[in-house]
């Protein structure tokens, strides 16, 4: 049996999480002097571990009915 999150929390989870490594990285970025490779470089990290969850079905994105299945 696999931990699956059911869709309304996932689409709340993914939310919350892009909009706080948003934050987390503007914050980053202008505090420290990062490079623009750098930078893309973090975000490519965020979206892999989304991705990575979702593929694996942890998380089931129901894009808050937007998308018809």
């Amino acid at each position: 049996m696999k931990f699956q999150i059911n869709p309304l929390a996932s689409d709340i989870i993914i939310s919350i999480y892009v909009i706080a490594t948003l934050y987390l990285r503007f914050k980053f970025e202008n505090t420290a002097d990062v490079s623009p490779m750098l930078s893309i470089v973090m975000g490519v990290c965020f979206v892999v571990i989304i991705w990575a969850l979702v593929k694996l079905k942890v998380l089931n994105p129901n894009w808050f009915g937007l998308l018809k299945s």
